[in-house]
């Protein structure tokens, strides 16, 4: 029955219907072999079968040149995974849009744009492109291989940041964010799951899947672009074209997220949280109670104040600030 499980997956990668996985049942609990029912009830050949069994029913992609070894990680619309260039025996990360992403003109361009974008930024808290290519119908960007995990999947994991930890990531962070608006352009997705922490205690901002470049407009189905959760309150409404300022309010909302363990607007309906975003102030009982210095508290306020000019505006004065808040805690005895 260890074939059962398989079977789940061609199906739920939509390379058998279900009514074929029923057929297959009952020889398969009768002790047949899938691989043998695959070729002589469904007409597959001997050649399909033990591919779908080396890429695990598809999901790891086969590119020339490269031996893809595991998946790192998933988003909407790609699939990232660690792999060896063969040429030069060095580990990259390979982002793989995903096969029902690659009909879509403007996710397919989008997908093209980022890479791009990459290519020409170079900053250390950046991960590095080496290009996009594409190998049959398969779209994939090679790009560094960063060895660590997202914020998220520490707040996940029950990580805790004091607040002199979150405070340094949040500046690492903004330091990337204000190179990139000297290079023209806006991230428009800042989150935990986009800031990665390497081994080595390093930042690194990831995904720039969304970023806008120069006076870019967001059209009406784009207009709110990135994750619901972090929103500015302007991109929320729809219409607002982003600039540094709807950015410090993501990283607000992030640092909120690092230091208090959940996000202040919370809801299963994406539609409530966009509603939240405009129309409720931040309140939470925890930047209270927690041993919160009021430095802190400052800082988020300011960072995600719903009016955008009453936010920080512009990136030198928040790292500024910040700057001075770590020296003034690393001079005092806490």
């Amino acid at each position: 029955m260890e074939d059962v499980p398989f079977l789940a997956l061609l199906v739920h990668r939509g390379l058998l219907t279900a009514d074929d996985a029923q057929r297959l049942m009952p020889e398969l609990q009768g002790g047949a072999s899938l691989d043998d029912l695959l070729v002589e009830e469904l007409g597959w050949t001997d050649a399909k079968v033990e591919k779908m069994r080396r890429t695990n029913a598809g999901e790891i992609p086969e590119i020339p040149g490269f031996e893809v070894q595991e998946k790192l990680g998933t988003g909407g619309t790609a699939d990232v995974f660690r792999a060896r260039e063969k040429k030069t025996n060095r580990t990259l990360a390979l982002k793989v849009l995903k096969p029902e992403c690659v009909a879509n003109d403007n996710t397919r361009k989008a997908f093209v744009h980022e890479a791009r974008l990459l290519e020409r930024l170079d900053h250390p808290g950046l991960v590095p492109s080496y290009g996009v290519a594409r190998s049959g119908t398969t779209y994939f960007s090679r790009l560094g291989f960063v060895d660590g995990s997202t914020l998220l999947e520490l707040l996940d994991g029950g990580a805790d940041f004091d607040e002199q930890q979150a405070l340094q990531i949040i500046l690492e962070v903004a330091e990337v964010l204000e190179y990139l608006e000297e290079n023209g352009v806006v991230h428009r997705d800042v989150k935990p799951g986009n800031i990665m922490l390497t081994r080595e205690g390093r930042v690194v901002l990831i995904d720039l899947g969304f970023a806008a470049e120069g006076e870019d407009t967001p059209s009406p189905e784009d207009s709110s672009v990135g994750t619901v959760a972090y929103l500015a309150p302007e991109q929320a409404r729809g219409g607002a074209a982003a600039d540094c300022r709807s950015d410090i309010y993501s990283l607000g909302l992030s640092l909120f997220h690092i230091v208090v363990g959940r996000l202040p607007f919370e809801s299963s309906d994406d539609r409530e949280i966009l509603r939240m975003q405009i129309m409720e102030s931040l309140s939470s009982p925890e930047l209270k109670g927690r041993g919160i210095s009021p430095h802190l508290h400052y800082f988020i306020e300011k960072m995600v104040a719903k009016d955008a000019d009453h936010r920080y505006q512009c990136w030198s004065e928040l790292i500024e600030d910040i700057r001075g808040q770590i020296a003034g805690r690393e001079s005092l005895d806490f």
